[in-house]
């Protein structure tokens, strides 16, 4: 049984929520307006069974402005500094670790092709009528401070004990005013284990092209947060189900489905990417990681080919994948730097460590690798224990089996030849000192034999060993170069 509707906040709250709950109603009748704790915060409160929620973002709305509530809340907190934001009329306070944002309450109208509303002064009801589900409308009447008194109007409390996810009025209004709200009802769906209301699922699906008119970084700030969850693949078949997922990643929809020539199929490649997905999430909360298990089949469908002798191929995904991952990220909005390249380098070696695992493993083919990984290392091995999906246990057994051989024997090769994050002991400065060499193509081809050299395991990764191979390649220079 949820907790009552009417309760004492001082019997509930610890001391910090006490003083913020009390300085705003304070606040609000010195100023004559009324105000109200709505939100994420008084849902959390009733989803959680009482006050063990750890939400530290309090919201409130105010009938009037909300920028002069939060000014003398703040002077009865003994605040110097508040974020206003008069366009917006918003206020943001920070407070013992704890963030207070105050607005007055609102009336918003959308046109069709924008996100941006016209907003006008309303009431309580109007604002509760703009948010996006009944479970987030719940709000609690500061004025009875210290009691809680409990504002309901569209059976929210109902709707959190059936585990049910509605919008407060006709969902297609509720969608076409913020398309975003959509991806949010999956996100809310998953990390709160609820369950979509079927008028509000057939209004997802009617509105989902409407999510063209939302900018990719609000789009890529909810897909990012559906990925952190615990078991990121209910996200995804959800945003499947509701037709989301093909508004902003077609590439993921290319993989669905599977093929069968002579009796011979293949896995379906969209339902295997979320079961890798599941299983780097088991092991890592790293969403640059999960951004990999994601990516790395999604250039599966266009080198798919069946041969006759060996069924089903896909020759050459991973560097198509690789080659794609900067353009999906820029269409996303998702970042360009350092950690688009990580997640492009895991794309394209994701296979490496699995021919390893095949075959006898070389303390070369083990330098190349420690070499192109650098210390993306120990996640590339995650990710391919990741990926080994099959239902043959025997098969799973001996791919880890195998898998528990390589590493071992990257530990050891790491050790002996230190290669990880490799630098070339000789530097560019020395070749062309001791060799007599300008800046140019000779530098480069030294440099690339002393590499050669060090991963082949012809010299050890030492200076001297690499001084004394580049003055014995000075011959070849010479020899190679034309005749005077």
């Amino acid at each position: 049984m949820i907790t009552a509707n009417h309760f004492d906040f001082s019997d509930t709250f610890p001391s910090e929520i006490l003083q913020i709950l009390q300085a705003v109603s304070q606040a609000s009748a010195q100023i004559n307006q009324q105000s109200f704790v709505i939100g994420g915060f008084v849902r959390d409160y009733y989803i959680k069974k009482g006050a063990n929620t750890k939400r530290t973002d309090l919201d409130f709305v105010t009938l009037g402005s909300g920028i002069a509530v939060a000014e003398k809340t703040a002077e009865l907190l003994g605040i110097q500094n508040i974020s206003t934001f008069k366009r917006f009329g918003t206020a943001h306070i920070h407070w013992k670790g704890y963030d207070l944002e105050f607005v007055g309450a609102r009336k918003e109208s959308y046109s069709q092709d924008s996100r941006k509303p016209i907003v006008e002064n309303g009431t309580l009801e109007d604002d509760q009528n703009r948010r996006d589900f009944t479970i987030n409308t719940l709000s609690w009447d500061l004025s009875q401070y210290p009691k809680a008194v409990l504002n309901d109007p569209f059976n929210g409390l109902e709707d959190i004990e059936r585990k049910i996810l509605r919008t407060p009025l006709n969902p297609e209004i509720t969608f076409s005013d913020d398309p975003l709200r959509m991806l949010r009802a999956v996100r809310f769906a998953c990390t709160l284990d609820f369950i979509i209301d079927e008028n509000t699922f057939a209004g997802i699906k009617a509105m989902a092209p409407r999510l063209s008119i939302i900018s990719a970084e609000r789009i890529s700030d909810e897909i990012n947060k559906i990925i952190m969850i615990p078991k990121p693949s209910k996200g995804f078949a959800l945003l499947l189900k509701t037709d989301l997922l093909q508004q902003f990643f077609p590439e993921m929809i290319d993989l669905l489905g599977a093929e069968e020539v002579n009796g011979i199929g293949h896995k379906d490649n969209f339902w295997h990417t979320l079961q890798v997905l599941d299983n780097i999430s088991e092991v890592s909360t790293n969403l640059w990681l999960r951004w990999a298990a994601l990516m790395h089949d999604i250039a599966k469908p266009p080198t798919k080919r069946f041969d006759e002798k060996v069924g089903w191929t896909f020759h050459g995904h991973e560097v198509l994948g690789a080659k794609w991952t900067p353009r999906i990220f820029r269409r996303l909005s998702l970042p360009l730097d350092e950690r688009m390249k990580y997640v492009q380098k895991l794309v394209r070696l994701h296979l490496r460590p699995i021919a390893l695992a095949d075959e006898i493993v070389t303390d070369s083919a083990i330098r190349r690798l420690l070499f192109d990984a650098g210390d993306a290392i120990d996640d590339l091995m995650n990710l391919c224990r990741a990926d080994i999906t099959s239902k043959n246990q025997r098969k799973v057994i001996r791919y880890l089996e195998n898998f528990d051989r390589v590493e071992q024997k990257i530990i050891e090769v790491e050790e002996k030849d230190r290669i990880r994050n490799w630098q070339p002991p000789v530097k560019g400065e020395d070749i062309m000192r001791e060799l007599n060499l300008k800046p140019g193509p000779d530098v480069g081809i030294v440099k690339k034999a002393i590499e050669e050299a060090i991963l082949n395991g012809e010299i050890p990764n030492e200076y001297e060993a690499a001084y004394q191979f580049m003055l014995s390649y000075k011959s070849k220079l010479d020899s190679a170069s034309p005749s005077e």
